[in-house]
């Protein structure tokens, strides 16, 4: 019986005080942070560097098998997106 009533309360407390309160905590910290930085910007903008020179290079080492084994087929390379389409993307 004692238990009850000190369970009742803590239980309508978590669910109209403390509940609401996480969730409201978490929405205002994401609209805080809003977009990236400047510096993962940067960082995106150096993978896809990295991406692209490998994926040249894969396609280097595939011609290179191809003329050696003419068996093998040789993919075609991936279309580039000219860098204008990067930047839209980034904004999206």
């Amino acid at each position: 019986m004692d238990e009850s009533i000190i369970i009742a309360p803590l239980v309508v407390g978590i669910l109209f005080i403390g509940l609401p309160w996480i969730i409201l905590h978490y929405i205002t910290q994401w609209k805080k942070s809003g977009g990236i930085t400047r510096e993962d910007e940067n960082l995106l903008e150096d993978l896809y560097e990295t991406a692209r020179r490998l994926d040249d290079r894969l396609h280097s080492i595939e011609r290179i098998m191809a003329a050696d084994h003419p068996e093998l087929e040789v993919r075609r390379p991936a279309p580039e997106l000219p860098r204008a389409d990067i930047r839209q993307i980034r904004e999206i």
